[in-house]
């Protein structure tokens, strides 16, 4: 078996967990209940998938990795913080700027 990258190994490792939490989806939203699905699915995203093109699989790694590192709090979430904690000029902040004026 060829070498995977820690990308790669870290998103086998969320897929698998999804999957075995019963979260993990298909492309058509069904949920997946063949672990053979999900280890297809999870090489799929990792980019490491022998059934597509070396390029297609570094799009797929590269998309999976900006989805995974854009995770956290939403502007709107970091907003209400702001507002409970009485952020002057939050309204027009930008979602960075709330993110240092929050904490």
């Amino acid at each position: 078996m060829a070498k995977q990258s820690k990308a790669q190994k870290d998103t086998m490792e969320r897929v698998m967990h999804e999957f075995k939490e019963g979260e993990l989806e298909s492309g058509s939203g069904r949920k997946v209940k063949s672990r053979k699905q999900a280890v297809a699915i999870g090489l799929s995203e990792a980019g490491a998938s022998n059934q597509q093109s070396p390029a297609e699989n570094r799009r797929r790694l590269a998309k999976t990795k900006r989805q995974e590192a854009g995770a956290g709090p939403t502007k709107a979430e970091l907003y209400a913080k702001a507002k409970q904690q009485d952020v002057p000029g939050r309204s027009k902040m930008t979602k960075a700027e709330l993110e240092k004026a929050v904490g």
